[in-house]
Parts: C-alpha cells; sequence; structure tokens
C-alpha cells in the first residue's frame, strides 16, 4: 500500500512543500526509501521494491 498511499500523498506534500521532487522514508519493520517526482496528474515513484503478490486479470466481455 506504499505506493497508493504516496500518490495520494503527493499532492498535498508537493503544494505544502513548493516542491516537484519529495523524497519518503517508510519507517516499518522492512523501511523503504521513496523518490516522487509530482507532475500535476501524475506521480512517478521510483526505488527499490520487493514484489510480495502478484495477479492476472482478464477483461470480461458482456
Amino acid at each position: 500500500m506504499t505506493g497508493s498511499a504516496h500518490c495520494g500523498l503527493a499532492p498535498y506534500w508537493s503544494q505544502r512543500l513548493n516542491k516537484k521532487q519529495l523524497y519518503a522514508f517508510q519507517s516499518s519493520e522492512r523501511g523503504g526509501e521513496l523518490f516522487i517526482d509530482y507532475q500535476g496528474d501524475l506521480t512517478y515513484i521510483t526505488g527499490k521494491a520487493i514484489t510480495i503478490y502478484k495477479s492476472h486479470f482478464n477483461e470480461l466481455l458482456f
């Protein structure tokens, strides 16, 4: 959930700090560093990641 939370927080902190590029640290057991680039309607997040769940969705046609 880290990525989705930071996508929601990026517009707020970008405006509050008047910055487009942000750095975030996830303070948890696994920890993590995120580099966030907020560009209007788009939020780019980079950093190291570990896949913990993988799925495939099929489009249903009616």
